[in-house]
């Protein structure tokens, strides 16, 4: 590699593995862009003669900016995140499903899943999601985590058991999942509770995220149960009227946006031919920032 212009046209062609890499490890689209971006100015700063194999040595450095901003984000928080908490999510229009478009959405990264990799350790998820999601050695990992490539293991065998045991089953055909939630819209335009209650499972999860600033009704919760998650349908069921169906982290999902402007979006899992999670970012000032191709307007 010789020349800054082939340096940057190397780098590029890494950039949306990185992001994948940095989203998975930080949650937030906005924090995996500037990881990204951070991975490149380290770039910059380093002999490329030095470097045998790139996306390797990017994929880990990465992983160490995300793990440093991690352990800061712990540091910061003063209270554990809440139940509420909701990773921002992916959105892609919802076209058509035929098998070429599941093929591309097979290895996005559900939010269910994400809510879980929020509950490890710093050094869990980088283990975890670098090993485990990406195929690094732990040879690679271990001098990003400060331990030897044996305890590196053990770390991703922690979070890989904590993972197992957490994270939902979900039904992973589009078809079946948009059959789901065209009845639960039907149901909740039509204010039917029984039709609902059918719809969800009775341990299902609600999860909503609404920022620290909203009050009210609107406020950030976390419910569980059928009967409480269908009331909670019922009271918001005037915004099912203008939801639209789109692909949320890969699975149907649904986001309300009349006149063009975000208001929620709303993630599920979906476990035969019911509901088991819905996980509802509302917060402002997140969804101001979220990428909504083809979406609005």
């Amino acid at each position: 590699m010789t020349g800054s212009v082939e340096l940057a046209d190397r780098f590029e062609e890494h950039r949306g593995h990185l992001r994948a890499v940095a989203y998975r490890m930080l949650g937030s689209l906005t924090e995996a862009e500037d990881a990204v971006q951070e991975a490149w100015l380290r770039l910059s700063r380093t002999d490329p003669d030095d470097i045998q194999n790139l996306g390797g040595w990017l994929t880990t450095v990465t992983g160490r900016v995300c793990l440093d901003l991690l352990r800061s984000r712990t540091a910061r928080r003063e209270e554990p995140m809440g139940d509420s908490f909701v990773p921002d999510p992916v959105l892609r229009p919802l076209t058509h499903l035929d098998p070429a478009e599941e093929v591309m959405q097979a290895d996005s990264v559900g939010l269910a899943l994400l809510v879980v990799l929020e509950n490890l350790e710093p050094a869990e998820r980088l283990a975890f999601v670098l090993h485990d999601m990406f195929a690094v050695p732990f040879d690679d990992i271990a001098p990003v985590v400060e331990r030897s490539p044996a305890a590196t293991r053990q770390l991703a065998s922690r979070a890989r058991r904590r993972v197992r045991g957490a994270t939902p089953s979900a039904e992973p055909d589009l078809g079946r999942q948009k059959e789901v939630l065209d009845a639960f819209l039907a149901a909740s335009r039509g204010g039917d509770f029984e039709a609902l209650l059918a719809l969800l499972h009775p341990d299902v999860v609600l999860r909503a995220d609404s920022g620290a600033l909203v009050r009210g009704a609107a406020a950030s919760k976390a419910v569980q149960g059928a009967k409480t998650v269908a009331e909670q349908a019922l009271m918001f069921a005037r915004y099912a009227t203008s939801a639209r169906l789109v692909l949320v982290n890969g699975s149907v999902g649904l986001v309300h946006a009349p006149e063009g402007r975000v208001l929620s979006v709303m993630g599920v899992t979906i476990a035969d031919g019911r509901i088991t999670g819905m996980y509802i970012l509302a917060d402002p000032e997140r969804l101001e920032r979220l990428e909504v191709p083809g979406l609005t307007g």
